[in-house]
């Protein structure tokens, strides 16, 4: 804390008097003292000593060169002494910097620290309002529409907030890894978000990684974080970028490379010359999208592109702290990675990727073609810019300088557009600037700044559910219905320069590198290449305040939560394990292929029901593919032989006592940092997910917490643990029958690296016995024991 290194830097002073060289060493530790880590929370210092330290000692034991992503995750180790340190294997136990939360989740997460019982967040953190701000009219209108429909939310998680110490960013203030990336994020600072897409602060140089609340509640609370210590995929850039090509263009060829899952139990780590030919925002860029890899996170190192942002953003102090620690901020010369690509940007295309999935990746030259043979709609019907990937002043201003070329030539776009500002800092500067009314001019609507329809808060009209449609996004995610509830559009990501230029020729065949556009006139003329400064020349302006300081003293601070509420549910602890076996669970679903969190908890309409368990409920599973027809939310009842919806199907065997398990394919769970998608199987009866694998986020197969681990480990909710399994080999997925009946045996004797076993009861009389496997180590099965981390929290105190 800032304020005890002051105290110190006085007691040092009267124990050593005045000196000369006494003075300087403590005038010295002053200066440090007054680095704060962010100008909110000026007495919570930037600790580079402490990471030094921690680095100190592990290179002592490892002996080897660290790779940046090592430094960083080192240093931050609970017990550096202590801890085994082995990559892939062994679970680190972490103190992150900080936690920030965005509003969709942090309503289940301070649910749960509010049944805690403790006073106050353990470390700086944050809620940030931008997933409850629906796109349906344009920026100023969209906002209070949702002031007014989410007051009752806004008002729990800003009297909560304001209870418990944490900073409170409202509704209009911009995405959160935006914020993050202007005011907290900073080299070697380690971050845990509430958001898949908290990578994003990896463009900075900080360990940013995507969690569930759960993992939030623990580290607010101060416990150590478990990660699974990650390996690391180092991305070597050479060349430089130029022309047409982008930072986005960087991670659609690594999505192309690795697939939605390659990046999984890693970081990846980008390194080498070309690194400084990227904007500081740009990193962030393709930090962000590397979720969309399965990755743990993505890191940059340190260089004068981060200096400089954040110079401009206000943290000069920082900046020059981490030129005088920047030995810790970049990889050690000959260090080690488990996989290495290579990319040279001087010969890096633009990249188009989809539709349906983020890593099926096209030049944007062949993309027209590609679509025509496969019977992709051509006409281009939207154009969306901006969200947390690509929404930086830069992207901004690069997508003006197509569209003011347009306008020069009589042309305006022949798709709909829109435009997301990242944060209100963004929107003031951009409007300021011009940037913004040339994109009006074009034919663009402004948005509000906040998540929109990159999330599926969407409201459109254009089209109806089920036509066939096209639209281009420089967003990160294109999962089939993601953006607008239609499973018949084709999303496709790409960057803000490509999504502008194809929004203004309104069709997928046109490649903006060597065709031509016809101006009303008939002049045909080409898109010169975009420009844009990286940052402003002048400062940026920071428009509205909307930053809610927690103040000093909340005793007086009251917080509601209506029991009528259908928005907002208080949580009940989970009951102890009861010591016994799972017998005879029912397949509520025996899910076929490919199974997002998108599929098991919508997101989009359903966001307003995040602070309400039983309500959101109602969304489980109803985007999954049922094996037995081939039907979504249609499954068999067991016991009436009837059809119903899965929600329907779990209540009713909840209701009968009959407790149930979902089956899943490969990559269960990919996608958002969605604990939904684990609290609502657990809170209709659900007490098993096996599957093949899980994505990152979902299964502790991984790198992170798992979601359905989220349950057993570190839910409050409503009943006893739900157990996340994998096949021990993946071909007993098709020994599972939908009417099967499955008891899970060995749970008396449940053991890190013990595999369970299952028996399969089939309707015919037959059953089989398969082995499944499990990642808990001691600790999360003393969790898994007393129904969650914070039942075993309050168990030792």
């Amino acid at each position: 804390m800032c304020f005890i290194l002051i105290l110190v830097f006085f007691l040092l002073q009267l124990a050593l008097g005045h000196g000369v060289r006494r003075l300087h060493v403590s005038a010295a530790l002053f200066v440090k003292a007054k680095v704060a880590m962010s100008r909110y929370e000026p007495t919570t210092c930037v600790n580079y000593q402490k990471l030094r330290s921690n680095l100190d000692i592990v290179r002592k034991r490892l002996d080897r060169p660290l790779t940046l992503s090592e430094k960083i995750v080192y240093g931050h180790l609970d017990d550096p002494s202590g801890q085994e340190i082995v990559r892939g294997r062994t679970y680190l136990r972490l103190r992150p910097d900080r936690v920030a939360m965005q509003d969709a989740t942090a309503q289940m997460a301070m649910l749960q620290f509010i049944s805690s019982g403790l006073p106050r967040v353990a470390v700086p953190s944050t809620i940030h309002c931008d997933h409850l701000i629906e796109a349906q009219v344009g920026g100023t209108q969209d906002l209070q529409r949702a002031k007014e429909v989410n007051q009752e939310v806004y008002n729990f998680l800003a009297t909560s907030a304001a209870k418990y110490g944490v900073g409170f960013w409202k509704p209009g203030s911009g995405i959160i890894h935006q914020i993050i990336l202007e005011n907290y994020a900073y080299p070697g600072v380690m971050v845990i978000g509430t958001d898949s897409h908290t990578p994003n602060g990896g463009g900075l140089g900080g360990i940013c990684i995507g969690v569930g609340g759960a993992d939030a509640v623990d580290v607010m609370a101060g416990i150590p974080w478990e990660l699974k210590c990650p390996n690391v995929i180092g991305v070597k850039l050479t060349g430089s970028l130029s022309g047409w090509t982008s930072p986005k263009d960087v991670i659609l060829k690594v999505a192309g490379i690795l697939t939605v899952k390659g990046g999984t139990g890693a970081i990846v780590e980008y390194h080498g010359p070309g690194v400084d030919s990227i904007s500081c925002t740009g990193m962030g860029t393709i930090c962000n999208m590397g979720a969309e890899i399965g990755a743990t996170t993505s890191v940059f190192p340190y260089n004068h592109r981060m200096k400089t942002y954040l110079e401009k953003t206000g943290r000069g102090e920082i900046a020059t702290l981490s030129e005088e620690n920047k030995d810790i901020l970049v990889p050690d010369p000959g260090c080690h990675y488990d996989q290495l690509i290579e990319i040279n940007l001087s010969e890096l295309k633009p990249h188009i990727n989809g539709p349906f999935t983020p890593d099926l990746a096209h030049p944007v030259a062949e993309i027209g073609a590609v679509a025509e043979k496969s019977g992709w709609p051509l006409e281009v019907k939207v154009g969306l810019i901006g969200s947390c990937t690509n929404s930086s002043y830069e992207d901004m201003g690069r997508a003006a300088s197509l569209a003011k070329q347009a306008l020069d030539h009589g042309l305006k776009c022949k798709a709909q557009f829109t435009v997301t500002p990242g944060s209100e800092q963004i929107r003031a500067t951009i409007e300021r600037d011009g940037y913004a009314k040339i994109l009006r001019d074009v034919g663009g609507v402004v948005l509000a700044n906040a998540c929109g329809p990159c999330i599926g808060q969407w409201d459109r009209r254009d089209v109806k559910k089920g036509e066939k449609n096209t639209i281009v996004t420089s967003f990160n995610r294109n999962f089939t219905a993601r953006n607008d509830a239609n499973p018949a559009t084709h999303a496709f990501v790409t960057s803000p320069e490509i999504v502008t230029a194809l929004a203004i020729a309104g069709t997928l065949k046109f490649n903006p590198e060597t065709d031509y556009l016809t101006a009303p006139n008939g002049e045909k003329f080409k898109l010169v290449p975009p420009t844009g400064d990286e940052l402003p020349t002048r400062d940026f302006d920071p428009g509205q305040d909307t930053y809610q300081q927690p103040p000093p003293d909340s005793s007086s601070v009251h917080v509601d939560v209506n029991p009528q509420s259908n928005r907002l549910q208080l949580l009940e602890p989970f009951e102890k394990w009861d010591g016994r076996d799972l017998e005879d669970m029912q397949v509520l679903i025996k899910v076929k292929g490919k199974c997002t969190t998108d599929h098991i908890s919508a997101a989009g309409p359903w966001l307003k029901f995040r602070g309400h368990l039983d309500n959101i409920s109602n969304n489980l599973l109803i985007g999954a593919v049922n094996i037995e027809n081939d039907a979504v939310n249609k499954v068999r009842n067991q016991l009436t032989g009837e059809y119903g919806g899965v929600p329907d199907i779990a209540r009713y065997y909840k209701k009968n006592g009959i407790q149930w398990v979902v089956v899943g394919d490969e990559n269960y769970g990919e996608g958002s940092s969605r604990e939904h998608a684990a609290l609502e199987p657990r809170h209709l009866g659900g007490r098993v997910i096996i599957v093949k694998s899980f994505a990152r986020i979902h299964g502790r197969v991984d790198s992170c917490v798992c979601f359905c681990m989220y349950l057993e480990c570190h839910m409050v909710a409503l009943e006893q643990g739900l157990l996340p399994l994998t096949f021990a080999d993946p071909h007993d997925y098709d020994k599972i029958r939908p009417d099967d009946k499955i008891s899970i045996i060995g749970l008396k004797k449940f053991a890190p690296g013990k595999p369970l076993k299952a028996v399969l009861k089939h309707s015919d009389g037959s059953q089989d016995t398969i082995q499944l496997n499990h990642t808990f180590n001691e600790t999360q099965i003393e969790w898994f024991q007393a129904g969650s981390a914070l039942n075993r929290m309050k168990e030792l105190q």
